[in-house]
């Protein structure tokens, strides 16, 4: 990677340590470290760098939404239930100037009404939801396009 690098800052938020554990008949059975390695495979193939992250705390979150500002030209973030309930987050995501994609494992309009609204939906220019794991891939994809396209 070079200094003109595009860098992408990927965030993972409550409970998402334990895919490949947790409800695997909603989030499947791979690993969040086997989605934070194909996602690193993808973005050298696309020329990105790429920062992996995940925190059971939502303030951890927000700092690193904080210093994507200084060193990523987007974010893909997977909020968890901070989707439903975090306007910080959503706060923090507006301070951040590049492109953000909102992904989901599940499909979170097809489960409790209370996941139904997203607060980050309303920074993200881009939702990928109910697509497994594979939507981590596709929202990086679309970021490499945005970035270098």
């Amino acid at each position: 990677m070079t200094a003109s690098t595009p860098h992408v800052t990927l965030l993972n938020g409550p409970n998402l340590n334990l895919l490949g554990q947790r409800q695997p008949e909603v989030y499947g059975s791979q690993t969040l470290a086997d989605v934070e390695m194909a996602c690193a495979t993808l973005a050298t193939e696309l020329g990105l760098g790429l920062s992996a992250y995940q925190s059971n705390w939502e303030g951890q979150i927000i700092d690193w939404i904080h210093a994507a500002r200084g060193t990523s030209q987007g974010v893909i973030i997977n909020p968890g239930a901070l989707t439903h309930t975090s306007v910080a987050v959503l706060d923090a995501l507006n301070t951040f100037e590049g492109p953000v994609i909102e992904v989901h494992i599940s499909n979170i309009h097809k489960r409790e009404s209370f996941r139904h609204h997203s607060y980050v939906s309303l920074r993200a220019d881009g939702v990928i939801a109910g697509l497994g794991t594979e939507g981590y891939l596709l929202a990086l994809r679309r970021m490499a396009g945005l970035l270098t396209g």
